[in-house]
């Protein structure tokens, strides 16, 4: 069913730090000790990890910090034309000047230095040190002091978008400047996307806020207008907030706010009490140019002005139904009664709102009717958009089902529409995660991605006739992302997976091609998952590579063949292997039509003895929008916390799940309940083929969310393998979660498939353990999801465990009660022991969790 390149075998991680069998008991207090001490053991131990380049003048010089053991430092300077590589300075000379300055003793090899400027020529040297800034003589190495401001912070750029924290780093601070005639209030906004205020800053305040490298600050002004989003890097920066956040870059189109200027700079264009109204942009009356609108079907806000002020488009909306879901909070902190929330949260088969576009001549002051047949039923109507010489427009139509994506032209003078576009699937168009339009204005084409091939990939469009002029890329790999879109070059640089025949299939890597289809390169040829970053001047690019096996490896690349520079640096891991910390194991094995590979991971203990039998805990998420074993190096995986009380964890990505073939995806199609769950034991059921510690008579599942829904489905469609669950906030009943999500995957109308699937509808053939944990004040899926299968299973008799969490939201097996009662009952069901644990679980920063009181949470953004 899936085409595949030829399966090699991964390499094996040999074991470290075995310890004797004397110390190798499961489920003790000490292995709770040791996995509560995991995140501060394995913190700081890799060096030479990450090169994060401050380019100089020109282009083609930078310099960037290695942050080694010990607190140690060095400071290296590439010349990337000739390939060099040199320290920036001598540190030697430097230790000594500072000492000689200051009066204070110095350590050339942990030089306090924040900072450092090479200069344009790069013979000159500026030095920050905490409260001082230095020139120095590159011949002589004096130092002049110089004013504070004489080497500035590195300056943060201010993002369009709040969005949630996605790392924590290392340490660092954010200068915030309030340069408005108004106070701000300064927000970190935590992983959920929770805004956590952090006080206020008066008019000209500069104040110093200590955060993490990763961690994102939201400014507003009183009113809630964004000011700013900052995100803190490594080293210290300035939060510059001057004013409200300018607009996207404006394009043709011109949307209302309190109205729409024509270009010509002659009306004003407005929506009033849901009908489009126009007036004079020099003053007068308002003109009414539609009437009938109301609340239940009427105009919004958006207008879009055709370039040549003639014409104007607006949308009419036919609202939909309301759907409201109520829970209780419990315990709010301020009362002592509870207190009854509701929100709105469409469902699978409610009544969504129907978007007509409209379209208006407006000197003849008449609407033009447009002909509706190729959008019938949307879903949404998007990225409306006027062609530059005005004679008609386009949108992108999503009709509801998913199974048929169009954009749409409309002419301007008739209102007739034609598909430029016409994109169809049997099964669906993953429009969350594979729809990429780039519109070539210069040359009228056009970039789409699709999938109709069996892989996704793009293809160039004549934008006025809808013929494909080329197939972009093809092959049996899959395009992840297009990073940019040279129209000047003709090329799309764009991310791929697959490209290499016998690697891992999901690793990343960064290409460029030619828009017709010729002159692809790979950049990033070596076997690993990738990151990059670009020179100022596009001439180099700067790759680090890695695997969940082997250390970051940062090289100097050239972007016009992807060759090599020179090694940059090798992540040095010997501290943290020290530790008795091994990295897990890549394994690859057939799924169930036994030709397709499916990849996963082994997480072993620390305290690993291979002549002894550990049960397999599977850690699962299946959301069809993604793919989730963890392809990049990383010293700490939260898994490992689980391994280390006496089990081998496993992460697998099954069929079902994004990244791979549209055949490979379209199993998850009205199929949410497979999870892939096939492939994963016929995954284990290989590895412990050969590793005959691989205890298959004990195996447990656990996850949230999505991965809470496939937990419990595993127990009650696999009773014979599974035999332990746990099953955190799941969607057990796809009526009952989000619209958008389950209709993508699941289908409209809502059909059989939805109650045949439904963890409520099966709970009667439970026989496993298993533990349901909800958070009562989840907002992201409905806790009465959690509840219904809890009636069934009371009604069909069967025994269970339910913890129930006051005022927690999603995730709530991630905080750190439920991380620490889901390891009890792992513990207790499948080592048969009882847990020893007697052990405090303090919330700091070493442990992970997934919403955090202060700005210091080792966590990743929340999921679906």
């Amino acid at each position: 069913m899936h085409r595949s390149h030829a399966l090699r075998p991964l390499p094996l991680i040999l074991t470290l730090a075995a310890a004797s069998s004397s110390a190798l008991s499961q489920g003790t207090a000490d292995d709770y000790r040791r996995a509560a001490a995991l995140p501060a053991l394995t913190r700081d131990k890799v060096y030479r990890a990450r090169v994060r380049p401050h380019w100089l003048a020109g282009g083609s010089r930078f310099w960037y910090r290695n942050d080694l053991a010990g607190g140690r430092r060095e400071y290296v300077v590439v010349d990337a034309d000739r390939g060099v590589r040199r320290p920036a300075f001598d540190h030697a000379r430097l230790a000594a000047s500072l000492a000689e300055v200051t009066g204070e003793a110095v350590d050339a090899a942990r030089l306090p230095v924040e900072a450092i400027d090479l200069g344009a020529d790069g013979r000159a040297l500026t030095v920050r040190t905490p409260g001082a800034v230095w020139a120095c003589n590159p011949a002589t190495y004096a130092l002049q002091r110089l004013p504070a401001g004489a080497l500035p912070k590195q300056g943060l750029r201010s993002e369009g978008t709040p969005r949630p924290s996605s790392r924590t780093g290392v340490e660092t601070s954010i200068t915030f400047v309030n340069r408005t005639p108004r106070e701000a209030l300064v927000l970190w906004i935590d992983s959920e996307g929770a805004r956590r205020p952090y006080g206020r800053l008066a008019p000209g305040e500069r104040r110093d806020q200590h955060t993490f490298a990763g961690h994102v600050w939201l400014v507003t002004d009183p009113d809630g207008v964004a000011l700013g989003v900052f995100e803190a890097t490594d080293e210290p920066g300035n939060a510059i907030v001057s004013g409200p956040m300018p607009p996207p870059a404006p394009r043709l189109e011109h949307r209302a706010g309190d109205g729409a200027t024509s270009p010509d700079g002659t009306w004003v264009a407005f929506v009033r009490e849901h009908d489009v109204w126009l007036r004079p942009a020099a003053g007068g009356e308002a003109l009414a140019l539609t009437s009938g609108g109301s609340a239940a079907d009427g105009y919004r806000g958006a207008l879009w002005w055709s370039p040549d002020s003639r014409r104007l488009v607006a949308i009419r909306t036919k609202a939909g139904q309301e759907h409201k879901v109520y829970i209780v909070e419990s315990s709010p902190p301020d009362q002592v009664q509870p207190r009854l929330h509701d929100y709105d949260y469409r469902k699978p088969g409610d009544v969504i709102p129907l978007d007509r576009p409209h379209l208006f001549d407006v000197r003849a002051r008449r609407e033009v009717p447009v002909d509706d047949a190729l959008f019938p039923n949307p879903w949404a109507i998007s990225d409306v958009r006027w062609d530059p010489d005005s004679r008609r427009f386009t949108f992108v139509y999503n009709q509801r089902g998913h199974q048929v994506v169009r954009l749409v032209a409309v002419d301007a003078a008739t209102g007739a529409a034609s598909a430029v576009v016409d994109e169809r699937s049997r099964t669906f168009v993953d429009y969350a995660g594979k729809l990429f339009l780039h519109r070539l204005d210069a040359t009228g084409e056009l970039l789409w991605m699709s999938e109709r091939d069996g892989w996704n990939h793009l293809y160039l469009y004549d934008a006025r006739s809808g013929a494909v002029k080329e197939q972009v890329t093809r092959g049996p790999w899959v395009v992840r992302g297009v990073d940019r879109v040279d129209e000047v070059t003709r090329q799309v640089w764009f991310r791929a997976g697959g490209l290499v025949p016998g690697e891992d299939p999901y690793h990343v890597h960064y290409c460029r091609v030619n828009l017709d289809g010729t002159g692809l390169v790979d950049l990033t040829p070596t076997n690993g998952t990738h990151t990059v970053s670009y020179s100022p001047d596009g001439r180099f690019l700067i790759d680090t590579r890695s695997r969940v096996d082997l250390p970051p490896v940062t090289e100097l690349r050239r972007t016009a063949d992807g060759a090599l520079v020179r090694v940059l640096e090798r992540a040095d891991s010997s501290a943290l292997l020290a530790t008795g910390w091994r990295p897990p194991e890549r394994f690859a094995a057939v799924g169930r039509d036994g030709q397709t590979p499916i990849f996963g991971i082994i997480v072993r203990p620390t305290r690993f003895d291979p002549s002894l039998r550990y049960p397999v805990v599977e850690c699962i998420y299946a959301g069809p929008q993604g793919s989730y074993v963890p392809k990049a190096w990383s010293e700490y995986l939260g898994v490992q916390e689980v391994a280390e009380l006496g089990f081998v964890v496993v992460q697998i990505d099954g069929m079902g799940t994004s990244n791979r073939s549209k055949a490979f995806h379209d199993v998850c199609w009205k199929n949410l309940g497979d999870a892939g769950l096939p492939d994963r034991i016929a995954w284990m059921r290989a590895a412990a083929r050969s590793r005959p510690w691989m205890d298959l008579s004990r195996v447990g599942i656990y996850g949230g969310s999505a991965g809470g829904q496939n937990a419990l489905r595993a127990l009650l469609a696999y009773p014979d393998f599974y035999k332990v669950g746990v099953a955190d906030c799941g969607c057990h009943d796809n009526r009952m979660d989000k619209i958008w999500w389950n209709e993508l995957w699941m289908g409209w109308p809502v059909g059989p498939e939805y109650a045949a699937q439904s963890n409520v509808t099966n709970a009667g053939k439970l026989r496993g353990k298993l533990l349901l944990v909800v958070g009562e004040m989840d907002t992201n899926v409905d806790p009465a999801s959690t509840m219904q299968v809890v009636n069934a299973l009371v009604k069909a008799d069967k025994d269970f465990d339910l913890l129930v969490m006051p005022g927690v939201g999603h995730g709530s097996a991630e905080t750190p009660y439920g991380r620490r009662r889901r390891q009890d009952f792992l513990v207790r069901h499948l080592l048969g022991v009882e847990p020893r644990r007697r052990l405090p679980a303090p919330l700091t920063p070493s442990t992970p969790r997934k919403s955090a009181s202060r700005p210091g949470s080792r966590v990743p953004a929340a999921g679906r």
